[in-house]
């Protein structure tokens, strides 16, 4: 859930990629992605078309497309139509995503502005999210049959992921099912931005492969580290009301190892945190014994281990500068929390 902090504007690539010429190429992709999103979310009737396009409108950082066209750099064919395409579909599909957890979440604020759900009723926001499916799936079969198939493996994925999260552990380990929950939740529509980008540029099935794996450690990186800022960073470092997810009852990474902690404090929170924190005092409460815990650190422990898998596959790639951004991206986000 999100708080009411200033639209994000898609983000201006004409920042320095560290090479201009990687920096021009992506700059016109995004243009490009941006152009087709807005075409193609405008067909239809009216009363749909001002719905569908609410949050593209908003702003947003476009993360998706921008690693499918970083990694698309590993093919012969960077940038091609097909790339634009699939780079679009999965920011569709996110918006489409957000749209449906913000009913499950009662939200009233995305992206600075009123959620859909909010503003038009919960019939609509989620009628709204699946008009986007429609039209994620339209481009899908302009481009070719494993595009859709692929694209129908991660919608189940997803939907498994937010199935697994409404079910909870069932008795398992939380730890383990929480990190089984962002992969599905967040890391397989990265990881499919990275294998389309890839493919769909003409790389071979390796370098595919590869791009798949570098796009959901990177999902894991950022879904982790947005969780240890909830937690630790104040509110004007973070744009978010600190423990956020405290008082809606999701226990994150973080809070999870917190929990584990055998010690005073670790008893304390398990007494606490029962359920969602529904005052103040509670969340203050609850974040200054967090933070007396190895929570945080157990957690930049598990960044680290994935941002080597990202080191990992990078270091099997050609080192050109879309290797070099794709590593930069991954380190500045690790910087986030320190």
């Amino acid at each position: 859930m999100t708080t009411g902090t200033p639209p994000t504007p898609p983000p201006d690539f004409s920042t320095d990629l560290g090479d201009a010429d990687l920096t021009a190429r992506v700059a016109q992709g995004m243009g490009e992605v941006e152009d087709l999103l807005l075409a193609r979310l405008s067909q239809g009737e009216d009363f749909i078309v001002d719905k569908v396009t609410h949050l593209v409108q908003a702003g947003g950082k476009r993360f998706r497309p921008l690693v499918a066209l970083l990694c698309s750099e590993f093919g012969p064919h960077p940038g091609t139509e097909d790339v634009v395409k699939a780079a679009a579909i999965t920011e569709m599909v996110h918006l489409a995503t957000l749209y449906h957890d913000d009913v499950m979440d009662e939200a009233a604020k995305r992206r600075g502005v009123d959620s859909a759900n909010q503003r038009w009723g919960n019939t609509v926001a989620i009628l709204a999210g699946d008009i986007l499916f429609a039209h994620a799936s339209r481009l899908m079969g302009e481009i070719d049959t494993d595009t859709v198939r692929h694209f129908a493996d991660t919608f189940a994925e997803l939907v498994t992921g937010q199935m697994r999260e409404t079910v909870g552990p069932r008795g398992g380990d939380r730890v383990e099912h929480y990190l089984t929950v962002i992969g599905e939740k967040t890391g397989v529509l990265i990881a499919s931005s990275a294998y389309f980008g890839a493919r769909l540029a003409g790389a071979d099935e390796e370098t595919t492969q590869r791009c798949e794996k570098i796009g959901r450690a990177i999902g894991m990186v950022f879904q982790i580290v947005d969780d240890i800022i909830d937690i630790f960073s104040t509110s004007r470092e973070s744009g978010k009301v600190p423990g956020t997810d405290l008082r809606e009852g999701v226990f994150t990474l973080p809070v999870l190892y917190a929990l584990e902690e055998d010690s005073p404090v670790g008893e304390e929170l398990r007494g606490l945190l029962t359920g969602p924190l529904t005052s103040d005092e509670e969340v203050e409460h609850a974040l200054r014994l967090i933070a007396e815990t190895d929570g945080r650190q157990r957690a930049i422990g598990d960044v680290h281990r994935y941002l080597a898998v990202v080191e990992r596959e990078l270091d099997q790639l050609p080192d050109c500068p879309a290797n070099r951004a794709l590593r930069q991206l991954s380190q500045l986000t690790v910087q986030r929390v320190g």
